[in-house]
Order: structure tokens, then C-alpha cells, then sequence
């Protein structure tokens, strides 16, 4: 297969235009010629990508430690025959084998199918197990479904909520000690017995905009929460967050495809400037009653609380952010009387992020601490009592996360990689002994490393790929990093792609005007001839959301890539600063106040140090291309810098920054009241009348994320201007555009296409 991508593009072909694409130019939309189809070869090549299962490789079933630190569960077949799911169990150390729920049990009509299981959990005695199943989706990651609780010692099953409608609980979990499950429905906290029985509902406010227990979309999407309660360790009360969403807009998405007139769809979604969520946070006592509300000061459509979690059975501790992100509360909750203190106070100049890798230590009087206040980012140790830090991992590198905590042994593991930002490895540090991390990760493996460590850090589900290596699973013992057994080998896929990742992937640097020195990745073709000159395709990020410049396996994308380099290009990727690599505050940071114009300077900036130090990269023939961020990143190179980029390839990007919502925008650009220039200077739009080249924009007209109404506006400017343009519009996807038979393929057979009819690979 892989030598079909070896293709010489008929002439004829590379010079019509796109098929099905709308030229506009003021006054008039002229329709161009519909071009022919793409070479058999190219097309082939796209359909085994993103139509077959030829490159989709193994993937670890998603291991579960269990309790005792030396077994891990799986979702396995457990019946010969039949690939219905059941769960099965691993020891560490010898790889034996127990089935532990088999899908028989899982059957609630003896002659029926087994349930789906989607996911699960433990009681904490190990005595029932939860299971999801019947997943829908809500909008962007959070679902609801169904779920069921098996009796291990009976083999009952019963399905919890069971008076509810199929489909509609969210977030079940155990308490505790096992004796209840709590759930959201319909917006309100109910809980239920785990044997069975009448539920009781926790709170009885929920309206279409107020919420109990869950989060409203913006949270989901900036802070990642989704399940909005936490049991406390007792199992007698509930912690849970409040979302007011009244005063918050509604977006409408309008599906205009799938009934006779059009149906709606309205999503609260605060664009930034505008009104939030009111949260708040509140206590819930088992034997019914009020909630108590935890005191916190300020407007709470003003600030943020994207965190909390039980300190003990009687407090509640919670991070609160103000509105421009520029400091985060730890605070200490009294559960009975709402009352609170700060533990520490954490504050920058610019933003500071959420502290995920908050856990208690030494019994609940000191905790884990993440901060870049010196300049990089660190793990400190608090004491409860005071708030005073002590900083663990002393020197010039960032902590990427923390991977586990060895307490009893006092170690604590994190993944960095101080020399090489475009990697990741693990690492072992004193608790007690701050001093110069100790790598655990083999020398002899660079690449990326991710891990999965056991409550008592002895094992770890260790995932190791690189660019042109696709990721192999195993089990390895802590800290000598001993591999014990492979889950997954991709030997197959290995052996599939080997004639594809030849050359290899080429990492670099190079300096920008600035005097800042940027990764980079370049794929060159099979065929490479270093006389001859190639057209250069970037793909691009940009933003702070993400990195590309990782050596790391990257899938269809990146054999999409390499395809396009076997058709005669040179496809590279540069992350320049502002993007979230290890390389310290200043560098992610530099950017605050406006989104775009150091990017794309820097962007454009590495295309001309790459192609002066490389003769066979023709600089006068450059596209680029991204997705979302990237997508912006696409529009602003193109309408800034057109001397440089002759084509480009925007999906779904962010047009206008006022379009996007508060926490991203305002995170790093701050309040359009105060910083409007920022908004301006940073929206691609207010800079179209830049644009020379050739610009395909690609849109979901269902996306709930970076909405469409974007785009429109963007094609009202370009259209004001007599700018010529393409669009292609895919109605009711979402930012994915992923949604429907074919959807995948015909967005990148699209790209393909756009890319050879307005930059062939070769002059003629």
C-alpha cells in the first residue's frame, strides 16, 4: 500500500479548480468549474486512511488499578465467541488471569443481550460494581445514559433510577462506604440505596437554567468539569457545585437537515464580555434538609470555581478564581456553617491555571501545589495549617503533571522533560529532599512516555510512542522500570506503516526575529531529491491551547501528512511561543493581552529561517493549514503576512475573537471593556483586506464550540472587500466535523484537493 502514495499528479488535474467550492468575489458569486476527481491513487490512499481499519492499530483497554496497588481490571470478552464485554482482572506481577464479571451476568432478561458497558466502578469493598451504559451525548463531553448496579455476592441487577426515563441520569457514583449511589437527573441530586430501593431527591430547584450537581457548557469546555458532586469521605453528605445560568445568552444552532422545517437547539454560551453562570457551592446532609451554602466572597457571576474537593469529613476545600484568572483562593469550607478562610492565595500578572494535581498528604495535613511563581512551573508542599509552601522540584524546568505519589517511601513522580520540549518522561523526587529530579524513564527510549501509576506506585501502565513509532502498552515495575508484559505491540500496524515513515520525521529549531528559538518537525517525501525544489505545507496551532510540535505518534493526521510529503511537499509544523511547552512562564505567557500577533510573526518568522538554511524549500510556495485554533492561526498568516503564504486551509476557526466565550478569551486576552484593542488586534477578521492568496474556510454549521456565526462573518467582510474566496460548509457537525457516513474523509479528501489544484507540488 504504501508505495501507491508514490504518484506524479496528471497536469490536467492540478489545475482545475475545487469541486463543488464557490468562488466570491463583490458584487457577483461566481460558481467555478467543477474540476475532476482526485488521482485514483491519491483517492485510495485517503479511503485506506480515514475509511479503513488498515492504520487504526491496537489500543490498551483502559486498565483500572485496583485498591491493594498490585491488580489491575480490563473490559475484555469473557465468552468464546461473542464480544460482549466483561471485566477481567491482572496481577501486576504475573499477568494471571480472573474473570471477575462475566457478560452473562450482565444479562437483566436471562435470554436477552448483555449490557454494553461503556464504563465502571467499584464499591469500595469491591461487593457491587456501577455500570454506564446507553450513552448520549449532552453536548461536548458530557453524556447521559443508563445506569446499573450488579450485586457480586447475589448476582442481582438492577438498574439505578429505575422510575426514570431511559437514558437520562448523569455522574452516578458510590459513596463511600458502598451503601448508596448519588446521581443527577434532570438537573437535581437524587440518591438511592446500592441494593435498591425508593430514591431520594437531594435538591428540588432545577429549572432548564439552574442546575445541581453538573456544570453549563463553558465550564465543561475551559475547566474540564463535568461531574458536579463529590461524596464526602463519610459518606453523609454531598458536596456539590450550582450553576444559575439565567441572564447567560442563548446560541441557537439551527439543524436544517434532518426534519422538514428546521429544528433549534439553544446552548447557553457566554461570549466573552458577557454574563456568566452564577456558582455556587453547597452541602447536602443524606437525611434530607437545606443545603448549606459555602460563604464566598465577591459577585459569583464575577468569579470562578472551577475546583473542589472533601478535606476531611467536616471541610470542603475550593479553588476561586476571579473573573480575569489572575488569582485563585484556596479555601477551607466549613460543611455545617458555610464559612470559610484561605489557605493561600495564588496570583501572576497574567493568568494562573486551575491546580489539578491538588491531593492531601501526610493525613490531611499537607497537600500537593502546582505554581509557576518562580518562573517555571513546580510542585510545592503546603502545610494546612499555615499555607506555607515548600518547593520540591528546585531548577530550570517545568513539571508537566504529577504521575503519583509514593508517600509511605516519600517520592513523588511527575513528567517533564527539561531538555527536549517535544518529549515526555517520568521522574522521581524527594518529598522531604527537594533536589535535581531522577529520571525513571529509560534513556534509550526518546520520545513520549505516558503513565498510569498504581495507588501504591510500585506499577504503572507505561504507553511509549514517537512520531514515526506508533505507541506500544506495557506493565511496568516502579522505579527500575522494568518492562513485566506487553498489552499492546502494534506489531501489525508497525509493519503496515514501515514503508511509510521513511525518511523519518526530521526535528529542528530555528531562530525567529526575536531571538526566541522554536521547534519544529519537517516530513520530507520518499523520493526526496535535495536538488530539486519543494512547495512547503505548515500545519499549524499557534494558540495556548496546544502543542504540534510532539514526538509522539500521531495517527491518520499524521499519515495524512505523510502522504501529502510522498506527493512532493514539505510538511512542517512549528510551535511558537505563547503555546503550552515546557520551556517555562515566560514563554507560554509572553503572549497575554492579545492572541494572534505574536503567533503568526513568529509563524511566519520560522518559514523564512527554515527555508533560508534549506535550498530545496521553495519559500515562494508556502501553504498552511489548521484546525480550530489553528484555524485562526491559518486565517491571521494569511491576511498578515501574504508575501509569505500563497495558500491556506482554515477549519473551524475563531474569526473574531468576541464570538468565543469568556474563560478562554478573557484568560489571556482580558475583558473586552478594558482591553479592546487586544480583541481587535488579536480577530484575523479586522486584518482580510491583507489577504492576496488562495483561502479555502471550512465550517460545521453545527458547531456548539467556535460557532458558525464566525465564519459568516467573516464572509461578509471578505465579500465587502472583493476579496475571492472558497468555503465549504458541512450542515448540523459539530467543531469535529465529524458526524456522518463519510464525513472524515470527504473533509480531508477536501483539503487534498484544494492543496493540489492551487499548489501543485510541481512547477509547470
Amino acid at each position: 500500500m504504501g508505495s501507491s502514495w508514490s504518484l506524479n499528479v496528471p497536469r490536467n488535474l492540478i489545475r482545475r479548480s475545487l469541486c463543488g467550492a464557490v468562488a466570491i468575489a463583490a458584487p457577483l458569486v461566481v460558481p467555478r468549474p467543477v474540476r475532476s476527481q482526485l488521482p485514483a491513487r491519491v483517492d485510495t490512499a485517503l479511503h485506506t486512511i480515514f475509511s479503513s481499519r488498515t492504520y487504526a492499530g491496537d489500543r490498551a483497554t483502559p486498565a483500572r488499578w485496583r485498591d491493594d496497588g498490585t491488580h489491575y481490571t480490563t473490559l475484555e470478552p469473557t465468552e468464546d465467541g461473542s464480544s460482549a464485554m466483561g471485566i477481567v482482572q491482572y496481577s501486576a506481577a504475573d499477568g494471571s488471569r480472573k474473570i471477575l464479571v462475566s457478560a452473562k451476568m450482565l444479562r437483566p432478561d436471562p435470554s436477552g443481550a448483555p449490557l454494553a458497558m461503556e464504563d465502571y466502578a467499584w464499591s469500595k469493598d469491591g461487593s457491587h460494581l456501577l455500570i454506564f451504559t446507553n450513552s448520549q451525548r449532552v453536548w461536548r463531553q458530557n453524556t447521559r445514559g443508563d445506569f446499573w448496579v450488579l450485586d457480586m455476592r447475589t448476582g442481582a441487577l438492577h438498574r439505578v433510577g429505575a422510575g426514570a426515563e431511559s437514558g437520562s441520569l448523569m455522574f452516578a457514583k458510590f459513596s463511600p462506604d458502598g451503601s448508596h449511589v448519588a446521581y443527577v437527573h434532570a438537573g437535581d441530586l437524587y440518591v438511592e440505596p446500592t441494593s435498591g430501593g425508593a430514591s431520594m431527591r437531594l435538591t428540588r430547584d432545577a429549572t432548564r437554567t439552574l442546575v445541581n450537581g453538573m456544570s453549563d457548557w463553558v465550564y465543561e469546555e475551559e475547566f474540564g468539569l463535568r461531574d458536579g458532586f463529590r461524596w464526602s469521605p463519610d459518606s453523609r453528605h454531598i458536596a456539590f457545585w450550582q450553576f444559575d445560568m439565567s441572564g447567560v445568552r442563548d446560541f441557537t444552532l439551527i439543524n436544517d437537515t434532518d426534519s422538514l422545517y428546521p429544528v433549534t437547539k439553544q446552548i447557553q454560551y457566554p461570549k466573552a464580555g458577557t454574563i456568566n453562570s452564577a456558582v455556587r457551592v453547597g452541602v447536602v446532609d443524606l437525611t434530607g434538609g437545606s443545603a448549606v451554602w459555602t460563604k464566598l466572597a465577591g459577585d459569583p457571576r464575577e468569579n470562578y470555581v472551577p475546583w473542589m474537593e472533601w478535606a476531611g469529613p467536616t471541610d470542603v476545600v475550593i479553588q476561586r478564581m476571579n473573573r480575569l484568572q489572575n488569582t485563585d483562593d484556596l479555601l477551607l469550607a466549613n460543611a455545617a456553617t458555610g464559612e470559610t478562610h484561605n489557605l493561600l492565595v495564588e496570583k501572576d500578572s497574567t493568568w494562573v491555571n486551575v491546580v489539578e494535581d491538588f491531593r492531601w498528604l501526610d493525613g490531611g495535613r499537607k497537600f500537593l501545589w502546582t505554581s509557576e511563581r518562580d518562573g517555571w512551573r513546580h510542585v510545592y508542599v503546603g502545610a494546612r495549617a499555615t499555607g506555607a509552601l515548600q518547593l520540591v522540584t528546585p531548577g530550570t524546568y517545568d513539571v508537566i503533571s504529577v504521575a503519583g505519589v509514593d508517600e509511605p517511601h516519600g517520592w513523588l513522580y511527575v513528567v517533564a522533560s527539561p531538555k527536549n520540549a517535544t518529549q515526555r518522561y517520568l521522574y522521581r523526587v524527594s518529598l522531604t529532599t527537594p533536589g535535581a529530579p531522577a529520571r525513571i524513564t529509560p534513556e534509550n527510549l526518546p520520545g513520549t512516555h505516558g503513565y498510569s501509576l498504581s495507588p501504591s506506585a510500585q506499577w504503572a501502565v507505561h504507553t511509549f510512542s514517537t512520531f514515526d513509532t506508533p505507541p506500544v502498552t506495557d506493565i511496568v515495575a516502579l522505579p527500575a522500570h522494568r518492562s513485566v508484559r506487553t498489552l499492546v505491540a502494534n506489531t501489525s500496524l508497525k509493519s503496515a506503516i514501515a514503508s511509510l515513515v521513511r525518511p523519518p520525521a526530521e526535528f529542528f529549531q530555528v531562530s525567529v526575529s526575536d531571538g526566541a528559538t522554536l521547534d519544529g518537525w519537517m516530513l520530507r517525501p520518499r523520493n526526496f531529491d535535495a536538488n530539486k525544489k519543494y512547495p512547503i505545507l505548515v500545519q499549524v496551532y499557534g494558540e495556548p491551547a496546544s502543542q504540534t510540535v510532539l514526538d509522539r505518534w500521531g495517527g491518520n493526521g499524521m499519515l495524512w501528512h505523510r502522504m501529502l510529503a510522498d506527493l512532493g511537499y514539505i510538511v512542517v509544523s512549528f510551535d511558537n511561543r505563547g503555546t503550552p511547552a515546557p520551556k517555562g512562564r515566560a514563554w507560554r505567557k509572553v503572549i497575554y493581552g492579545a492572541i494572534g500577533p505574536i503567533a503568526s510573526k513568529e509563524q511566519a518568522d520560522a518559514v523564512r529561517a527554515f527555508a533560508r538554511t534549506r535550498a530545496y524549500a521553495d519559500s515562494n510556495r508556502v501553504a498552511i493549514w489548521g484546525w480550530s485554533g489553528g484555524g485562526s492561526s491559518t486565517l491571521n498568516a494569511m491576511f498578515r503576512f501574504p508575501d509569505v503564504y500563497k495558500v491556506g486551509m482554515a477549519v473551524a476557526p475563531v474569526a473574531d475573537q468576541h464570538l468565543y466565550d469568556t474563560i478562554y478569551e478573557e484568560r489571556y486576552v482580558g475583558l473586552p471593556s478594558t482591553n479592546q484593542h487586544g480583541y481587535d488586534v488579536g480577530s484575523p477578521i479586522n486584518f482580510a483586506e491583507g489577504l492576496r492568496g488562495k483561502l479555502l474556510v471550512v465550517h460545521g454549521s453545527g458547531d456548539d464550540n467556535v460557532h458558525y456565526q464566525g465564519t459568516e462573518r467573516l464572509v461578509n467582510r471578505l465579500v465587502s472587500l472583493g476579496k475571492e474566496f472558497d468555503m465549504m460548509v458541512y450542515p448540523n457537525r459539530s467543531h469535529c466535523i465529524c458526524e456522518g457516513t463519510g464525513t472524515t474523509l470527504h473533509v480531508y479528501s477536501l483539503l487534498t484537493r484544494y492543496l493540489l489544484t492551487n499548489l501543485p507540488p510541481e512547477q509547470h
